[in-house]
């Protein structure tokens, strides 16, 4: 009997694509080749010259054999006579498999004969499956069909070749697609999520949002936000507002496009403007309402669910024309705790509309985007608060004291970092003196910000002491220890009087100062370093120099010269070689303008050239000359106040000021016979003729006058009443030697 060296035992089938371990042997594949007689197929052998056609005794246990053209090519010999391919050779074996196949056989002879006597055996149609003329298929080596390439409807067991194997392979194909569309839709969603990430502030989370959707996701987005937008844990009272905030689009269509049919249905080509256009820039939500209801819902909503129906005209406004529901997508933004506004994606009736799963997306890019908002409004209230903080520490405004100009600059180090411990001060002292502080704490946080507000108003109390430089910064020193031992700053402190043109500086491990004269020479002072503030333990050095009229003094933080692209000294030099540039453009006989100058200090900072934060003080010394001073030395006796309005009038006379001598007289009158009263050494009598006329009266005692309203029967009080009610302003300050008490006059 003769083995068959097939890979199967009959009828069972292999699976498409699967390969047996003697796949190539024997393997018959269908043949779209006609036959010549009359167009049936032929299966070609798979092997070439191996697998040619035989026409010799089929298989003993086959009882009806096709004939004609649809015999099939039999099985080839056996290489060794009663020894198959992986057979052992024992002939007992291979009878027991000639017993099996003769079982199947029969089984299949009786199937055949049933569909025969059914009349269920399929006609043969161009490329079908070869079959006997009693209708059963052929058996190939062991009685399994002939296998056909993969694709055929009747590749596998069980197919159909009227389209049931179609339907598998559309089916697959669908299943497929649908695959692809997941993974798209996921990689849209990472994209679009990290590009709204990457946003800091409002306008930029808004517009990645608008980017990464459009055109990609909806063809047009209209985001509203809640005005104003609630921070943290602030719970609004008033009505819920939405304002439109963005609206991006793809180009509209032209102006004379048709309107589209879609589903059957004419839809109007949506139309969409950058601007707000025609929805609605503004939009109450009412309590109860259906919007109030859908942003309450939270998830997105298309707009064929009935709450969406309702609440898209109210959102957008009841004139608004909105394309198919199917392609409007209604998803409200929820931050932490709250929702704090809503987006509206659109598709034109020329694109398919959105699915199910679109809905997910936009829920998605809906919550990342709100989050987004409420931490970069969050950023921005703590951006704003240190920003106010910087602000309200510095001075407002600059004083104009009699005889100096100041003006002034401060750079924080980054937009995102508006707060530091630079600041500068500018404070008037007795005698048209005024104190010129710069310092800097060392740091970029609120920390630093709150210790360089105390540190300057530390040096306000100790400048109204009138103390010396070098006392101040002593006395800062010892505060700076007090608030923490790593509280460390640097600082600068100068008096200028204009009477004798003079400037006292003490330095705490500051930058040197800058005097630029003007002829046009700028130098560097020559300034003792001292130790920074908070070191404690370290004297402090005070130096006097001259302070020419015209000449221009620079103080400064070491951010304007220091950077990681040079050291402090060589931008030193810089600085002073700008200084010198810009007094040359000006001339030798006029200095530079000073608001002028400081914007061209600024400009030597290159791009990228800003590492710290930056104060900058420039006081142009203009002085007062002698001739507009008058002082007198008076005993603390009786005639004093007498000859103290002989003198006063005498000095109005000559300055042709004749018309203040009444009330000049009576007021010094009074302030000199209060100061002599208790005074134990001379008292001094200054007047000054500025912009206002002003008189200074210094004595030795460190009480200051009061203001009070004097009873009907007292004898005295009166004169600080009269200073206050004819003065134009007036004032005491102690100092380290008694007090002054001032008033000023207008010319």
């Amino acid at each position: 009997m003769t083995e068959h060296p097939t890979s199967h035992d009959g009828g069972h089938a292999m699976a498409p694509g699967a390969s047996g371990p003697a796949e190539p042997r024997g393997v018959v594949m269908p043949s779209r080749i006609p036959a010549q007689d009359g167009g049936a197929t032929l299966g070609l052998p798979a092997q070439g010259d191996r697998g040619a056609e035989r026409s010799g005794t089929e298989h003993a246990q086959v009882p009806e054999q096709p004939t004609g053209s649809e015999a099939r090519p039999g099985p080839r010999p056996s290489a060794a006579p009663g020894r198959a391919k992986g057979r052992g050779k024992s002939g007992a074996r291979g009878g027991g498999k000639s017993r099996r196949e003769g079982g199947k056989t029969a089984r299949s002879q009786d199937e055949a004969a049933a569909r025969s006597q059914d009349g269920t055996a399929a006609r043969r149609q161009d490329g079908a499956v070869p079959r006997h003329q009693d209708g059963t298929a052929p058996r190939h080596q062991g009685g399994a069909p002939a296998c056909r390439k993969d694709g055929d409807p009747a590749a596998r067991p069980g197919g159909d070749a009227d389209g049931h194997e179609g339907r598998e392979d559309t089916a697959s194909r669908s299943e497929i697609a649908a695959a692809t569309r997941a993974t798209e839709r996921l990689r849209f969603v990472g994209s679009a999520t990290r590009r709204i990430a990457r946003g800091m502030d409002l306008d930029e989370i808004v517009l990645g949002l608008c980017r990464s959707t459009v055109p990609t996701f909806s063809d047009s987005i209209l985001v509203y936000l809640r005005d104003p937008l609630p921070v943290g844990e602030e719970r609004p009272v008033g009505p819920v507002v939405l304002r439109l905030r963005r609206t991006d689009r793809i180009p509209d269509a032209p102006e004379d496009a048709e309107d589209s049919v879609t589903d059957g249905v004419l839809q109007p080509v949506l139309q969409l403007q950058p601007d707000v256009g025609p929805a609605a820039e503004l939009c109450q939500v009412r309590r109860g309402g259906s919007l109030a209801e859908v942003l309450r819902g939270v998830r997105p909503v298309f707009g064929e669910s009935a709450a969406a129906r309702e609440a898209l005209p109210e959102l957008l406004g009841v004139d608004r024309s909105l394309p198919d529901p199917h392609r409007v997508i209604l998803a409200p933004l929820r931050g932490h705790r709250r929702v704090i506004g809503a987006a509206v994606f659109l598709r034109r009736p020329d694109r398919p509309a959105f699915e199910v799963e679109d809905l997910l997306v936009a829920a998605q890019l809906a919550t990342h985007t709100a989050l987004g908002i409420d931490k970069a409004v969050l950023y921005g209230r703590e951006a704003y608060i240190a920003d106010e903080l910087q602000r309200t520490m510095l001075p407002e405004t600059l004083p104009q004291p009699t005889g100096v100009r100041l003006a002034s600059r401060y750079l924080p180090a980054a937009e995102t970092a508006r707060v530091g411990g630079d600041w500068y001060d500018a404070i008037p002292l007795p005698g048209s003196r005024v104190a010129l502080v710069v310092g800097d704490v060392m740091g970029h946080s609120m920390t630093s910000a709150a210790i360089m507000g105390q540190l300057r108003t530390t040096a306000q109390t100790l400048a109204g002491l009138d103390l010396p430089p070098q006392e101040v910064l002593h006395h800062l020193d010892e505060q700076a220890q007090r608030l923490g031992s790593d509280r460390m700053a640097t600082c600068m402190y100068a008096v200028y009087d204009p009477v004798a043109h003079r400037i006292t500086i003490a330095n705490a491990g500051h930058p040197p100062p800058v005097l630029l004269h003007t002829g046009g020479r700028a130098e560097v002072l020559r300034v003792p370093a001292g130790a920074p503030i908070g070191v404690g333990g370290v004297d402090f050095e005070a130096v006097e120099l001259d302070a020419p009229s015209g000449a221009t003094l620079l103080l400064y933080t070491d951010g304007l010269v220091e950077s990681r692209l040079r050291d402090v000294w060589t931008g030193i030099e810089q600085l002073r070689e700008r200084l010198a540039a810009a007094a040359e453009l000006t001339g030798p006989d006029h200095s530079p303008p000073l608001e002028a100058l400081c914007d061209d200090v600024l400009d030597m900072l290159g791009p990228g050239d800003r590492d710290d934060d930056i104060a900058l003080l420039a006081a142009r010394f203009d002085g007062i000359a002698p001739s507009d001073v008058a002082y007198w030395h008076l005993d603390p006796e009786d005639s004093a106040p007498s000859r103290a309005r002989r003198l006063a009038r005498r000095a109005l006379v000559r300055w042709g000021l004749s018309s203040h001598t009444d009330a000049v007289e009576l007021l010094v009158s009074e302030v000199v016979t209060n100061a002599v009263r208790y005074a134990s050494r001379p008292v001094t009598l200054r007047l000054l003729r500025t912009d206002v006329l002003r008189c200074e009266v210094v004595d030795d005692v460190p009480q200051l006058p009061r203001l009070r309203q004097a009873r009907a029967t007292d004898e005295g009080g009166r004169g600080l009443y009269l200073v206050n009610r004819m003065a134009r302003r007036w004032g005491a300050t102690r100092l380290s030697t008694g007090k002054v008490v001032w008033f000023e006059l207008n010319r």
